[in-house]
């Protein structure tokens, strides 16, 4: 166990060390990125890191470390701030270094003023981002997987208990307040006046939390913000924290919707508040300090109570979020795990697919497809065409929501982040698919696209009927159809519309065919017709032990890491083997077949754990895109369906 220090509750003084001793060289902040580095790395110490995702925002010790997984939702602008400030003693005029980074605070002793002044004042930048946890994640993926955590909890809540009282610390200002109190002394001398208490030289006088949890959904009530403040998740229903994240180093590395996991210091103090505050009079205010509008301040100044500040040490962006695989597959360590899965993966696949056969009512030619969808992702682009995606109508579906809902709900068991989207005319009409920039407020509003990489988007037709779409609903429905055959969101921004490239598994449950694109139509076959299916569909999960479901997780999320590559030996036999099917029925297979022929071939061998194409697969391939067609063309000469 390692031990739960200075560096895990009381970083800053890890920080201030380093900065004593080699400021005013920039070196103590290389010195400090590596120090946390090195500290994460012994005895898996980033297990006992308190996570923002498990861990409510009440028990958590305020200027602690904290990490937390999560979407980039929306980017700030670049903020400055003070990077190094220096304070002076009234009664003995001693001047002392402070540091600003990591921090939205001013840290001033009781005699201390800031001299802003000062030549050894540095004005620095940081980047801002708006995140939220990744949108849909499985509460599979969110449980904490490392016991050890509950003692950290048990023990932050001997240290910070909930409280409805809140004493703020006498010598904590904003930075912004700092500057404000310099060109108005009337409001320093107010400031003085108001906080009588003392308080340490490093203001280590601790708040208490006034807020307790954060209630769920896009909306909080703050006592200081009017109207209701929205969190901008991107789906309906969600709950978690949202945060502002402030990147200090190498912030272009980052863009919108990406996932990161970041540690940092959390920051609740309630002056991050302050103008929120509708009691402040804002006749006092300068017009030439405050160049933004009262929205713009409110959304991106929101209470800390609500949405906690973290101030990033480390941060790097996740190629996964299943908490059941190693975060990097590069390393040794993780090799050997691979190839430890790798041996047992065959009996993996064969449970996986009659799991899923049961599932889809007995067909085994569906629970193939449907394994191969639940694996594809999109591996590379070509000028404007995404290789790799697989979107799968699931046809034939009874028209009952038990059914639909049931296979939407063994996906999530299945998947880290999931969605399903109820196609009905007026979810069309009313729902905001598309996110949009609100200039009023300066920040990107959230819609139900945008989604995380690898997220599976499950849209079920079943529910649809005879409506009329207005024109939200057909831009949405437009929008639908580009993010399955593009595998792009185009994002309003008023004047015009940006691309926002995605990688999004779609499965498309239908009666018949869907009216969306789709890469694979299936036509479901059932073997049974179970008397009670709300009974049949909820004993499957139960039957399933844990240790094999977490066999399936790992299994979807590891093989769609996987490299592929076709040799130049099975490229050539390929391409004669085309060349022959062509020659004997040239209306038979078209190139858009062999794409898709080829599309089956290259998941289906990454689903036997083989990272290149063999003869044995393509045949296989070849076998079951042919008892797809024939099944769609039986289904079309029973009813005449439009394939």
């Amino acid at each position: 166990m390692p031990c739960v220090g200075d560096w895990l509750n009381n970083p800053l003084s890890i920080v201030r060390g380093f900065f004593a001793q080699n400021a005013p060289n920039s070196d103590w902040e290389k010195k400090v990125t590596e120090y946390f580095k090195e500290k994460l790395k012994e005895n898996n110490a980033t297990n006992w890191v308190p996570s923002l995702n498990d861990v409510p925002v009440h028990y958590l010790k305020p200027n602690s470390l904290v990490k937390f997984r999560c979407m980039v939702q929306d980017m700030f602008d670049p903020e400055f701030y003070v990077g190094v400030y220096e304070t002076v003693d009234s009664n003995t005029n001693a001047r002392v270094l402070h540091f600003g980074k990591y921090r939205d605070v001013a840290e001033c002793g009781p005699q201390q003023e800031i001299d802003l002044n000062s030549s050894q004042t540095v004005t620095l930048e940081r980047q801002t981002f708006y995140c939220v946890p990744v949108p849909g994640e499985s509460a599979w993926s969110v449980v904490v997987l490392n016991p050890h955590l509950y003692a950290y909890i048990s023990a932050s809540q001997a240290r910070v208990s909930p409280s409805t009282s809140y004493t703020p610390s006498r010598h904590k200002r904003s930075y912004e307040e700092d500057e404000e109190m310099d060109l108005h002394p009337s409001k320093q001398k107010e400031q003085h006046m108001g906080n009588s208490s003392g308080g340490d030289i490093h203001g280590c006088v601790e708040p208490k939390r006034l807020e307790t949890e954060a209630p769920a959904g896009h909306h909080l009530v703050s006592p200081n913000c009017s109207p209701p403040l929205d969190l901008n998740f991107p789906l309906p229903g969600e709950k978690g924290p949202a945060c502002l994240v402030k990147v200090y180093e190498s912030w272009e590395s980052f863009k919108v919707n990406d996932v990161l996991e970041v540690y940092g210091i959390l920051s609740v103090d309630p002056v991050l508040s302050i103008v929120n505050n509708e009691e402040r009079d804002s006749s006092a205010l300068d017009p030439m300090e405050c160049m933004d509008t009262a929205e713009e301040q409110r959304v991106h100044s929101p209470p800390a109570s609500l949405v906690p500040r973290i101030h990033v040490i480390l941060a790097q962006k996740l190629q996964h979020i299943n908490p059941l695989l190693p975060a990097c597959l590069k390393e040794e360590e993780s090799k050997t795990f691979v190839s430890n899965f790798m041996s047992e993966l065959s009996s993996v696949r064969a449970e996986l697919l009659g799991f899923l056969t049961h599932a889809l009512l007995g067909d085994s030619l569906a629970a193939e497809y449907l394994i191969l969808h639940l694996i594809s992702t999109v591996y590379a682009r070509r000028d404007v065409l995404p290789l790799g995606k697989f979107t799968v109508n699931l046809s034939g579906c009874p028209r009952n929501s038990i059914f639909t809902e049931h296979i939407y709900r063994i996906i999530q068991q299945l998947v880290p982040a999931s969605h399903r989207l109820q196609m009905t005319v007026e979810n069309m009409n009313h729902s905001r698919f598309i996110p949009h920039k609100d200039y009023g407020a300066n920040r990107l509003v959230s819609g139900v696209l945008q989604l995380a990489s690898n997220t599976s988007l499950v849209v079920d037709e079943t529910q649809l009927q005879q409506g009329q779409l207005d024109t939200t609903g057909v831009h949405n429905v437009t929008a639908l159809g580009n993010l399955i055959t593009w595998q792009k969101v185009d994002y309003d921004f008023s004047y015009h519309r940006m691309e926002f490239p995605c990688n999004i598994n779609v499965l498309i449950t239908s009666e018949g065919r869907s009216l969306l694109p789709s890469d694979c139509q299936v036509h479901l076959q059932p073997q049974i017709i179970p008397p009670n299916m709300e009974e049949y569909m909820s004993s499957l999960l139960t039957a399933v032990l844990p240790s094999v479901l977490n066999k399936f997780r790992i299994y979807l999320s590891l093989l769609r890491l996987l490299d592929y590559s076709i040799s130049d030996e099975v490229t050539k036999a390929v391409e004669e083997d085309f060349v022959e099917m062509r020659k004997n029925d040239p209306e038979s297979i078209t190139a858009d077949d062999l794409h898709k022929t080829l599309l089956v071939a290259r998941f289906l061998s990454l689903s036997a754990g083989q990272t290149t194409l063999s003869r044995e697969r393509w045949l296989r391939a070849k076998q079951l895109e042919a008892l797809r067609k024939a099944r769609l063309q039986q289904q079309q000469c029973v009813n005449g369906n439009e394939l």
